[in-house]
């Protein structure tokens, strides 16, 4: 029985593992720029985009009437998935319902890359919810770092003044998750792992 001469038979080999490799690489390539639609179309059905959308205008605001005999304190957590470094620059605040108030938070890229990434908030207790008025927000919109960036995100809202009186601590909590989690850079590299929102509020 014949068979192929040594050189011969691993440059037949060579050659196809190439392709498979090649083949690997482009499905994971591929894969890496689907995460985004596949993290919008969950959040079609999931709802999450109803908690990343402006709640309240400045006009909006600025007509509410400030509740000068209730104080409620704000507390601020913040949670992150992938390479992010995310925190609060204050952890708690009281403000009075009907008052325009700003905080901030900061954000760091920890890679050497650019990274896309999205915040999703959440509120305890749960009934506080409709009543937490975001006017201006990090959340609304993808952010953009580049490698090793640090940026300070503005949150301004607003507690309506028809908050239950039985309420007096709001916890408001972020989760930033990196949505472009990046192909393999080699062909024998890990595929991507999808990152998925956690949307559970954690008191600080």
């Amino acid at each position: 029985m014949s068979t192929q001469p040594p050189a011969q038979a691993d440059r037949s080999f060579n050659r196809s593992m190439l392709i498979k490799l090649f083949v690997v690489a482009l499905m994971m390539f591929g894969f890496g720029f689907a995460l985004v639609p596949m993290y919008r179309a969950i959040c079609e059905v999931t709802g999450i985009n109803n908690l990343v959308q402006r709640d309240a205008t400045v006009r909006e605001a600025k007509n509410t009437q400030v509740d000068m005999s209730r104080t409620i304190s704000i507390e601020f957590d913040a949670n992150a998935r992938g390479p992010l470094g995310f925190k609060p620059e204050q952890r708690s605040l009281d403000v009075h319902p009907g008052e325009v108030t700003t905080v901030m938070y900061e954000v760091s890229n920890e890679q050497a890359r650019t990274i896309q990434a999205q915040a999703i908030p959440s509120y305890a207790p749960k009934q506080a919810t409709e009543y937490f008025k975001k006017i201006e927000c990090f959340c609304f919109t993808q952010q953009t770092l580049t490698a090793n960036q640090t940026k300070r995100l503005p949150v301004v809202f607003v507690v309506d003044p028809k908050l239950p009186k039985d309420v007096k601590t709001i916890t408001l909590s972020y989760t930033f998750f990196e949505l472009n989690t990046p192909a393999a850079a080699t062909a024998g590299g890990t595929a991507p792992t999808a990152n998925t929102a956690a949307t559970t509020a954690n008191p600080a």
